[in-house]
């Protein structure tokens, strides 16, 4: 059964491709497939039409941007299932990636592009960087997801809805990951094949520039997620270069009897700067954890008060059916006089 997923592939410039992603996705009975084009100068957009795609224009610019504007407002489905239209996904893998949606298991599905990746479809540098950004993402967000990176995901609208995005480019996919742990979204990682790029596509990623948009995204987020990173490590690095300063002002003026004063305050206030950042992480962090503690308890009176109401109301309803409520007016009948 497929009525009740959406295929979404945002596109820009893609014209080599989609229209053959398009087809494989309906060949395996996909038929609601929509294609949110971010005003691509090719022939994209017709293309994807032609294979029988629903094509609809972003408004705005950029991934995230797309992927946000289709979900609120062109999706009616329960379920997306959302790839890249660059053809280095497999629509035979998508009924893996929907399995625990359906079974209820999961609410967001990350398609593990390195389970099966083709030795050509990823770059050295990208191998590297995406290694050390799911590494940063497991150490501050404390969630081991495999593979944040990845453009192939499926998941629920109404999880969708919970989430907080913002992000507007490539940053999206992590921007997912960081929501789904923050907000407690079930989240479940599943193998996929990764092929590389068809002759004649080109990508729209760009290693250096999109890598400092992750980097930044994943770090950002730590601010309320892992607050002790987010400030501790803002603090070990001013407390480390004040600590180099203060050496080399320490150095030159035992060995050599020359004064660096204003780099001795500089030294000074980069040290107290650390500490003073470690112990805003250490309060906030506690903060975090005393918040999270609260809305456990908050949901769980929550469930209580719930169950409470639901079986006041079963019992209300039940009780007229019972042998009591006849009781008054049979009591009442044998209260009156005979007829004369």
């Amino acid at each position: 059964m497929t009525d009740d997923v959406c295929v979404l592939l945002p596109t820009y410039d893609e014209a080599a491709t989609v229209a053959d992603v398009v087809t494989d996705f309906r060949d395996h009975g996909f038929e609601n497939v929509l294609v949110i084009d971010g005003g691509s100068s090719d022939d994209t957009r017709e293309r994807a039409r032609d294979a029988g795609a629903r094509v609809e224009i972003q408004s705005g610019t950029g991934k995230g941007q797309a992927i946000r504007e289709a979900v609120r407002e062109h999706v009616t489905t329960d379920y997306v299932l959302m790839a890249d239209a660059d053809g280095t996904y497999r629509a035979s893998d998508a009924e893996a990636m929907l399995e625990p949606l359906r079974e209820g298991t999961a609410e967001h599905v990350i398609g593990d592009r390195f389970a099966d990746m083709h030795e050509d479809a990823m770059s050295g540098l990208n191998r590297v960087g995406n290694g050390i950004f799911n590494g940063l993402f497991s150490l501050i967000h404390r969630e081991e997801y495999g593979d944040i990176l990845s453009g192939y995901r499926a998941f629920t609208v109404d999880s969708f809805e919970r989430l907080r995005l913002s992000a507007d480019g490539f940053g999206i996919e992590t921007e997912l990951a960081v929501e789904c742990a923050r907000h407690g979204v079930r989240t479940t990682v599943v193998p996929i094949t990764y092929l590389p790029r068809p002759d004649g596509s080109n990508t729209n990623l760009h290693p250096v520039r999109d890598g400092g948009i992750i980097l930044m995204a994943i770090y950002r987020q730590a601010k309320t997620s892992n607050p002790l990173f987010y400030f501790g490590s803002a603090g070990v690095v001013s407390g480390l270069a004040g600590a180099i300063v203060a050496a080399y002002v320490a150095y030159d003026w035992f060995v050599n009897g020359i004064p660096h004063n204003v780099l001795a305050i500089v030294a000074g206030v980069g040290i107290i700067l650390g500490v003073q950042l470690l112990i805003f992480g250490v309060l906030s962090d506690l903060l975090v954890t005393l918040h999270g503690e609260t809305l456990d308890r908050v949901e769980a009176l929550e469930r209580e008060v719930n169950g409470a109401t639901d079986a006041a109301v079963d019992g209300t309803d039940s009780g007229p059916e019972g042998s009591d409520a006849t009781a008054p007016s049979e009591g009442k009948d044998r209260a009156d006089p005979p007829e004369q």
